[in-house]
C-alpha cells in the first residue's frame, strides 16, 4: 500500500479517522508514530500528506493536507472479455494501477456463461480490486467499468459510438507488432484495445473487430495467461505512445 486511499466523506475537518485496515496498515507494516507523515488520497479528488496525530489500539487518525492533483491517466480504453473470477479480480488492480480510462467487460464464444453470475460481476463488487490498484500505484481516479453480456450488440452499437486514434486487437496471427500498428496512426488520441479470452477468439469475432477499424497485431510466438496479457500489452502501448510523441515534438 504506496497510498492511503480515503473517501470524500471520511475527511472532517482536516482530519480522517482511519479503523479498518488501512489503520491495521499504519500501525503493523509502516509502524507509524505521532507526527510522521504519510501519502493520502481521496477517491477521485487530490493526494497529499497525511500526519499522524493520534494513534490507539484500533484506530490512526491523520491531519491531512490535499494538494496534489493525481497522474494523468492512460488514454486507453480496454475491451477484455471477461475472465474467470479469480483472474478478473487481478486484472481489475492491474488496469486501476495502469491508469486505465475505461475497461469494457464482454461477452464472447469462449467466455464461459456462468462467469456473468459470479461475483464481483454480478454484484458489480469492482470497487475493493479497483481500489487496491490505485493504492499500489499511488493514484485516486477509478476506471469507469461497464459489463456486456452479448457479443453482437456490443460491437455494433457500443463501439460505433466511441471515438478512438487507433482501434486494436490482440490475436496471434496478427502479424503486425504493435509498435508498428502505433506509429501507423495518423490521428493521436485515445487506443481501444481489445484482449481475448484465455482460448483467443473465434475467427467471427475477429472478423467483426476487423469491420469495426480493428487492427490485430501480435506480440509473438508465446501466448500469454489474460492477467499477463493485459499489463504486457498497455505497458508496450505507453511506451509506444511516448516514443511517437517524442519523435513529433
Amino acid at each position: 500500500m504506496n497510498l492511503i486511499l480515503i473517501q470524500p466523506e471520511e475527511v472532517q475537518a482536516g482530519q480522517v479517522r482511519l479503523t479498518d485496515r488501512r489503520a491495521d496498515h499504519l500501525r503493523k507494516i509502516l509502524k507509524v508514530r505521532e507526527d510522521d507523515t504519510v501519502r493520502v488520497g481521496v477517491v477521485g479528488g487530490l493526494m497529499g500528506s497525511g500526519t499522524i496525530c493520534g494513534i490507539a489500539q484500533n484506530e490512526v487518525v491523520l491531519q491531512v493536507k490535499l494538494d496534489t492533483p493525481p497522474p494523468a491517466k492512460l488514454d486507453v480504453d480496454l475491451i477484455l472479455a471477461l475472465p474467470r473470477p479469480i483472474m478478473l479480480k487481478r486484472v481489475l488492480a492491474q488496469v486501476a494501477a495502469m491508469g486505465v480510462r475505461h475497461l469494457f467487460l464482454v461477452n464472447a464464444n469462449r467466455v464461459e456463461k456462468s462467469f456473468f453470475d459470479a461475483s464481483p460481476v454480478k454484484d458489480g463488487g469492482f470497487l475493493t480490486f479497483l481500489e487496491n490498484g490505485l493504492e499500489q500505484a499511488v493514484d485516486t481516479i477509478l476506471p469507469t467499468i461497464s459489463v456486456h453480456p452479448r457479443f453482437k450488440p456490443f460491437i455494433e452499437d457500443v463501439i460505433p459510438a466511441r471515438v478512438a486514434a487507433c482501434k486494436l486487437i490482440a490475436h496471434p496471427d496478427g502479424g503486425v507488432n504493435l509498435a508498428e500498428r502505433i506509429d501507423a496512426a495518423t490521428e493521436s488520441g485515445t487506443t481501444l484495445l481489445a484482449i481475448g479470452p484465455e482460448g483467443g477468439w473465434i475467427d467471427y469475432e475477429v472478423v467483426k473487430f476487423q469491420d469495426a477499424g480493428f487492427q490485430p497485431f501480435s506480440l509473438g510466438p508465446r501466448i500469454l495467461r489474460v492477467d499477463t496479457a493485459v499489463p504486457a500489452i498497455i505497458a508496450q502501448i505507453d511506451f509506444a505512445l511516448q516514443r511517437k510523441a517524442s519523435r513529433l515534438r
